[in-house]
């Protein structure tokens, strides 16, 4: 996968909405109530966000174990590989 079609984790894109919602707040381009509202519906979008990539991450891992089974060969060694060449970066443990 490339550099640029890596996805972006729920995490890091409710951060990123969130940082959004806060320069919108500082400069008074939105109200405090319709703010909590965008807030609320991000952090849904971001729950199901994760809900997908750990059903991807899960199929991943099954189709690996079938292909390790027939030939003795996995698209990826480690959980470890698949996070980074599914999302570009490496976990601090």
């Amino acid at each position: 996968m490339s550099q640029e079609s890596k996805k972006q984790t729920a995490v890091e894109w409710l951060a990123e909405k969130y940082n959004y919602l806060a320069w919108m707040r500082s400069n008074e381009d939105t109200s405090a109530s319709l703010a909590v509202e965008w807030l609320n519906n991000f952090f849904d979008q971001a729950k199901e966000m994760e809900k997908q990539q750990i059903i991807d991450a899960c199929q991943q891992g099954f189709y690996d174990g079938l292909d390790m089974a027939k030939t003795k060969k996995s698209k990826f060694k480690s959980a470890e590989q698949y996070y980074t060449e599914t999302y570009g970066k490496q976990q601090n443990g």
